[in-house]
């Protein structure tokens, strides 16, 4: 692909910094830097997040690519938060490769998670050409009646997260680091339930008598990382918390994430990047089907997720100490996982539904009839998909990844193994392979909609656990750094301050 005159210009400098000085094992410096690009996409293209096709009619705010890049003088990552559904394993390969021919960086320390926002670009679920082994029926159901990638929006965004990257790598200085974890309980809610009758249900609907319980838990941990020059001046964020980003405050939109951004740039300024990387959220959206209130309309809705994340996220950073002794390493590993086929069964009677009447047909029911076909058409070619678990360290906080919708327990049990005092659990990043369910969605007491099988979500089960399993032994190859604390208080010198050191006077 032809290099942009803005990245060109950079070569020189690129490269100057890449001198083995920077490697040696003396005078090492913690350096960062931060940037972002506008990837937005055009009114008219598709809006992601359903099986079926739906089209941006206006423009709410900008989705972006946010970038940061760290580097302690030995090795240097690059966290990149994207303002999109998913991002599929081939831009993935795409970027990370001009990246490394562009700066060096390690194509296995670069991290791209996305923010799942369903107000944001045309990047799925339906690849084009990934049916073209198909008949003309499934090609038509595929590209004419699904959700399907816009190859010159992904151009677009894949050449916006590079030159976030490279501007970020470009603007590295000596930085001083904080990392802390909040507390934010009230905008996230698990949509799944036990039902009296046994079942498990998503989203029940609000206040349904026939509610048992909660069937899966919450995470209601605000994770941290600010960045600030050694003279003081504050440099960007990365923020990480889990939440499906379903506000769609209307028309194009970074969802909740816009407002989160305007609550830290409404005090440090509207030019610093905040990098916000989705934790375990597959089970996880603003609705709490058990509240006794009426829900907020979606502008509300996106202002009060997003917000009260950012506040707890500000409290963190104007409380954090600072710090830059922070060891920064990763570790990846990739796995071929395989899908699970729809029975024969299935499949003839999903194509009997769609050979049929659709008017006529339940919308619900035809969709999956669409999904299960597609599912069909898709392992004849694809009958494996590539999953990624990368861990990247950044002092005492470690970031590991999932290329999935990934439920929240997931992300717990991640935080309990991993050996960091800091877990930050990022889902739908370096690759997109739809829900991953624990297997007990799959039990006795099961079900809902994440459990369902589509050309989106069909991962053999227990793939989340090995996932896990993963994420915990590469994640315990690296040694946590110490966290930044403030220095501790002088001794009693035993004086008492003299202005407070009287008794009571009554006259």
């Amino acid at each position: 692909m032809k290099l942009l005159p803005v990245l060109a210009s950079m070569l020189f400098s690129l490269f100057q910094p890449l001198s083995p000085t920077l490697f040696s094992a003396e005078g090492l410096v913690f350096k960062a830097g931060f940037a972002e690009r506008d990837i937005s996409p055009a009114i008219g293209q598709e809006q992601p997040g359903g099986y079926g096709k739906a089209f941006h009619q206006s423009f709410h705010d900008a989705c972006k690519a946010r970038a940061s890049v760290f580097d302690d003088g030995k090795n240097i990552v690059a966290l990149v938060g994207l303002d999109a559904l998913g991002i599929d394993r081939r831009s993935v390969t795409r970027i990370r490769n001009r990246i490394l021919a562009l700066t060096k960086i390690p194509a296995s320390a670069v991290l791209i998670g996305a923010s799942h926002s369903h107000s944001s670009g045309p990047v799925g679920m339906v690849m084009p050409g990934d049916y073209d082994h198909s008949s003309p029926f499934i090609q038509d159901l595929a590209y004419n009646l699904s959700s399907t990638a816009d190859l010159k929006y992904l151009e677009k965004m894949e050449t916006g997260v590079v030159e976030a990257v490279v501007e970020a790598f470009t603007k590295r200085i000596p930085a001083l680091v904080g990392v802390s974890k909040g507390m934010e309980n009230q905008v996230a809610f698990n949509r799944r339930f036990f039902m009296k009758g046994g079942m498990t249900m998503t989203h029940p609907g609000q206040n349904n008598p026939d509610i048992a319980g909660p069937a899966g838990p919450m995470d209601p941990e605000v994770g941290v990382i600010g960045v600030w020059s050694t003279e003081g001046r504050f440099l960007g964020c990365v923020v990480n918390f889990a939440c499906h980003a379903t506000t769609n405050p209307g028309g194009i939109s970074a969802n909740y994430v816009y407002y989160l951004e305007k609550v830290i740039q409404g005090y440090y300024g509207k030019d610093k990047p905040v990098v916000f990387l989705n934790g375990n959220s597959g089970d996880l959206t603003q609705v709490d089907n058990r509240n006794l209130s009426t829900n907020r309309k979606p502008e509300a809705w996106a202002e009060f997720v997003g917000g009260r994340i950012g506040a707890e996220a500000f409290k963190q950073l104007i409380t954090m100490e600072k710090g830059t002794d922070l060891p920064v390493d990763f570790q990846t590993r990739v796995v071929e996982m395989k899908r699970r086929p729809p029975s024969k069964t299935h499949v003839q009677r999903s194509i009997g539904i769609l050979q049929g009447v659709r008017q006529k047909t339940d919308p619900t029911e035809w969709a999956f009839a669409k999904e299960t076909v597609l599912l069909d058409a898709l392992i004849q070619q694809f009958p494996a998909a590539e999953v990624e678990v990368q861990a990247i360290q950044v002092g005492p906080a470690v970031f590991i990844t999932n290329p999935a919708e990934f439920f929240c327990a997931f992300g717990l049990d991640l935080k309990q193994k991993s050996g960091f005092p800091f877990t930050f659990p990022v889902s739908l990043a370096n690759g997109c392979v739809g829900y991953v369910p624990t297997l007990d969605s799959f039990g006795p007491r099961g079900g809902g909609y994440e459990t369902r099988l589509t050309s989106y979500s069909n991962l053999e089960l227990g793939s989340g656990e090995e996932m896990v399993k993963m994420g915990v032994e590469i994640a315990r190859k690296l040694k946590p750094g110490k966290t930044p604390t403030f220095a501790p208080a002088p001794p009693f010198k035993g004086l008492p301050w003299t202005y407070g050191s009287v008794p009571p006077e009554k006259d």
